[in-house]
């Protein structure tokens, strides 16, 4: 389910709403260990494009 997750977020990433509707119901679907990994991964790959989006979506589970 994770790597389900990534290729949605990489084919969303242009559009920073999508983006974030997305994260938001990838976190829901995912197991607290998957969690930690999207996170790390959407910091790596996306820390610069999205990072506001990403610490906010992340911050509420962690």
């Amino acid at each position: 389910m994770l790597e389900f997750c990534k290729s949605v977020l990489q084919k969303v990433s242009f559009d920073h709403l999508l983006f974030q509707k997305e994260l938001n119901k990838s976190i829901d679907w995912l197991g607290k260990s998957e969690v930690e990994n999207l996170r790390l991964w959407c910091m790596e790959t996306y820390g610069t494009q999205h990072g506001l989006i990403i610490q906010q979506a992340f911050e509420t589970i962690l």
